[in-house]
């Protein structure tokens, strides 16, 4: 494989948050196709980056690649929100309960602890664009501590859906989200798998109902 460019990797990187703040602030609508020449063009970088800031969303779930269509951004239904939550409960509570169990065996949870401090101070600063951002990054973290690649790899293609559903339903109360986070953090560092297993399985079930009544005005059921 040939190196990339010099600069290739961080105007990917570039095109990647840009791409996705606007998915999440709704500028790309659901279903609006993006066409990388106009992206490359309102970026002001050539088009292989941007070629590979879709591919990376693709990997989220944020955009999606058809043939002879090209990438559009993704379009959710209350089915996919629903379909998101059970696939949370599968992963996200086994990985609060691993996450634990390496605490409890020496794994370093100081990324954690930080991340958690970020989520907090968004909380506080009532930071609606920070707070969803925050609160994904800590979930991928909880996943990431428990060192498993095949749990790794399959949640990182919801991984992008999740920030989506925090940012679309940014109107729950994120003091209430904070503090149960915290909850799953605490017990993820004391090492107590059973207790943050059971906080993340009610974490993740509390914010079903009003997430999907939250939505329900605003996305199609299917």
């Amino acid at each position: 494989m040939t190196a990339p460019p010099d600069g290739a990797v961080s105007h990917a990187d570039r095109a990647e948050r840009a791409i996705r703040a606007g998915i999440l602030s709704g500028a790309y609508a659901p279903g609006a196709r993006l066409r990388e020449r106009e992206l490359s063009d309102a970026l002001g970088i050539s088009r292989i980056p941007v070629r590979e800031a879709l591919t990376r969303l693709s990997g989220e779930g944020l955009v999606v690649n058809a043939p002879r269509r090209g990438a559009s951004v993704r379009a959710l239904s209350l089915r996919d929100v629903t379909e998101l939550f059970d696939l949370r409960l599968s992963l996200e509570v086994f990985a609060a309960r691993r996450a634990a169990e390496a605490r409890a065996a020496g794994r370093d949870g100081s990324r954690l602890t930080a991340l958690m401090a970020a989520a907090e101070d968004a909380t506080r600063r009532g930071d609606t664009a920070a707070v969803p951002a925050a609160n994904t990054a800590l979930h991928a973290e909880i996943v990431a501590m428990t060192g498993n690649r095949l749990l790794g790899d399959a949640f990182r293609p919801s991984l992008g859906l999740v920030q989506w559903l925090f940012t679309l339903t940014a109107g729950r109360d994120p003091r209430v989200q904070c503090a149960e986070h915290r909850g799953i953090c605490d017990a993820i560092q004391s090492g107590r798998p059973d207790l943050a297993a059971a906080l993340a399985y009610a974490h993740i079930e509390h914010g079903r109902v009003p997430s999907l009544d939250a939505l329900a005005d605003v996305l199609p059921a299917e």
